[in-house]
């Protein structure tokens, strides 16, 4: 009865969008780039002002569980061409590298002895075989244009205008935004400290002109000249991505602002994604003042999870290059200080990661009155959708030679139906854990890792979204399940699966075999190096792992991240001293954390309130019973996200 009600719902949501479809709909598509998925107010920050994304989403329908690969180019591919990343091959950030020759291997046969694992190699461009989403439309009479970031092919034969776009306004082969983020735009090649050429289709605007705001120039140009015929624009943004140009006057208001959450607040992000969402209304206003807005599906969309880790702009050897990573460093330095671009909290990390702080992203579809303003907290979506959901929504036919594995979004988007899935997936081949796949299934999510006795992940990210507790071990009926369906996708795909490197040698670590233990000291217990782990054996009261001297000095609010196991768990307690303290008893300061029983290895995040410097702790374990297995430490500074001293158990001489 259940499948017979949804049919007959997607028959009328079908027609309902055929009828308002006799007059064909104009289509945005609107791209962040490296957004997070707590990075506007609709979706929860407290700090960032984003006043047009947020009135946007009371016209229409909100996901919460929107999903996209860990990083941009994957992603970006999968939405031209309405597949997962193991069928276009493009697995990684390679769009701006140079394309592989036909016939080329992409699974390697051979590796470095340093090297553990074969791992399949990422294509470097969108195959001219696809049929994109352009293609399809322009195929069906609109009028179509990409501005922004491409990222998808290096040569001129893999760029925008070969791929189905009339007009094209990008700086392609950049990963980023062209040279810097404001004009004159251009890229400074290696070796050459005094050319500058233009890259793509750009050119330069006014002296000091914002990239942003000439996206948005760009794109309302477009709109008015295609207003009489339907149309297609693809803007992908180049906000928020590195290396992070801002203007001052927006970065000086953040800067005196504080998030009452206390989580967020680099004012140098905040600066940026100010100027997004100007881009962005700029484009709805537009629509407005032109009376399109009831016949133009608009779609707001992330590339990939908020990214939790600044990195240096640019790695060119010139003098010139070298100018700018210094003046960038500085101005970083003056107002982020040592925080990250993003805090994807509550999510777990970010950019580049399996975790949903790497793969969680807003996603919002409005169509005039035809889309009631709706929250949808528990449809699985994501990057594959958009091209068959466009498709359905236009009224324009499939290629038949282009094999779509998204799903057509229009029956949740119409209120007249369900979507036709009940998993979502996620592949990533590359590292930590050299890489692994994701399943998200009910209010379940299995993470498979392909490094060799990696065991797996299992998280309820309705009780834990922060995907802190490993159920694996306690649901293995749950892990089964799962992994049936994680082993179909892989198959069904052709996923490139990293294999164990033959000739692999480990390289032996002259200070690790100096001190396996890195400094740290037990007490009251016995320390025994193992294959991956270290085990501690309680030998007495307290048993703990002490570290006289952090060589780090760890400063202010900090975050201990402990990966342990053990068979019955327990409490334990981390007990530190800063500078200035001759004894431990002086002004105790300690904080108390759970090891829960079992035979998975368990995550343990503890947040500590340092005062001052961090200069020696230590760290009691509920091994006076039965023994604690440890593969690693960390300590991480809560501003900037980064591990300021660590200890990898995995890693052995």
């Amino acid at each position: 009865m259940k499948q017979i009600l949804f049919c007959l719902s997607w028959f009328f949501g079908l027609s309902l969008v055929s009828a308002a479809t006799a007059e064909k709909p104009n289509v945005v598509l609107f791209l962040a780039d490296d957004m997070g998925w707590m990075d506007s107010g609709v979706y929860g920050s407290k700090y960032y002002e984003t006043p047009n994304i947020d009135r946007f989403a009371t016209r229409g329908v909100r996901f919460t569980r929107a999903y996209a690969q860990p990083l941009c180019s994957p992603t970006r591919a999968s939405i031209l061409s309405g597949k997962h990343t193991p069928r276009h091959g493009i697995l990684t950030a390679s769009g701006h590298r140079p394309p592989q020759p036909p016939g080329h291997q992409f699974m390697p046969e051979t590796a470095a002895p340093n090297q553990p694992m074969l791992v399949p190699e990422s294509k470097n461009y969108l195959d001219l075989s696809e049929v994109t989403l352009a293609e399809a439309l322009h195929g069906a009479g609109y009028r179509t244009a990409h501005i922004g970031k491409w990222h998808l092919g290096l040569m001129a034969e893999h760029r925008p205008e070969k791929q189905g776009f009339d007009v094209a306004f990008h700086c392609a082969p950049d990963p980023g935004p062209p040279g810097e983020y404001f004009s004159p735009y251009g890229v400074i090649p290696e070796g050459n400290p005094n050319a500058k050429i233009k890259v793509g289709t750009i050119t330069d605007g006014p002296e000091g002109e914002y990239i942003v705001d000439r996206q948005a120039a760009e794109a309302v140009k477009f709109i008015r000249e295609s207003k009489d015929q339907p149309f297609f624009l693809n803007l992908w943004c180049y906000g928020v991505h590195g290396p992070w140009g801002h203007k001052k006057e927006y970065t000086e208001e953040f800067a005196k602002k504080t998030d009452p959450r206390g989580v967020q607040g680099n004012p140098i992000m905040a600066s940026m994604l100010r100027s997004v969402d100007e881009c962005f209304g700029k484009i709805m206003d537009e629509l407005d003042q032109l009376g399109l807005t009831e016949n133009t599906i608009v779609i707001f969309y992330s590339d990939n999870g908020g990214n939790t880790h600044s990195n240096v702009p640019s790695t060119a050897k010139t003098e010139k290059a070298e100018k700018f990573k210094s003046e960038f460093l500085a101005d970083w330095r003056k107002w982020a200080g040592d925080r990250p671009p993003t805090d994807n909290t509550p999510l777990r990390e970010g950019k580049s990661s399996l975790y949903e702080g790497g793969t969680r992203v807003p996603m919002i579809w409005s169509w005039g009155k035809r889309f009631a303003p709706t929250v949808n907290e528990d449809s699985l979506v994501g990057h594959i959708d958009i091209y068959p959901t466009i498709l359905e929504l236009t009224g324009v036919a499939r290629p038949p030679e282009q094999k779509l594995d998204g799903v057509s979004l229009a029956p949740v988007l119409t209120g007249q139906g369900m979507l036709e899935r009940t998993a979502f997936f996620n592949y990533f081949p590359y590292r930590p854990n050299e890489g692994g796949a994701t399943v998200c299934h009910g209010d379940f999510k299995l993470i498979r890792w392909f490094g060799e006795g990696v065991p797996r992940e299992l998280y309820n990210l309705k009780e834990d979204l922060g995907e802190t507790n490993n159920l694996a071990a306690q649901m293995p009926g749950k892990v089964a399940e799962l992994e049936a369906l994680l082993e179909g996708y892989l198959a069904d795909t052709g996923a490139l699966i990293p294999k164990p490197n033959p000739a692999y040698t480990p390289r032996v670590n002259a200070k690790i075999a100096a001190d396996p233990m890195r400094g740290l000291v037990p007490k009251a217990s016995k320390a025994t190096l193992k294959k991956g782990y270290v085990l501690i054996e309680g030998q007495g009261k307290k048993p703990f792992l002490g570290h006289a001297s952090v060589q780090s000095k760890v400063s202010g609010p900090s975050v201990l991240h402990l990966r342990a196991r053990s068979a019955v768990g327990g409490q334990g307690r981390l007990h530190w001293r800063t500078a200035g303290q001759a004894t431990y008893e002086e002004g105790i300061q300690s904080v108390d954390y759970e090891l829960p029983a079992g035979e998975a290895w368990q995550d343990i995040k503890v947040n500590i309130p340092v005062k001052g410097k961090l200069v020696a702790f230590r760290l009691y374990l509920p091994a006076e019973k039965e023994p604690v297995e440890i593969e690693s430490l960390a300590l991480e500074s809560q501003a900037s996200g980064q591990a300021t001293a660590s200890w990898n158990f995995a890693i052995q001489p």
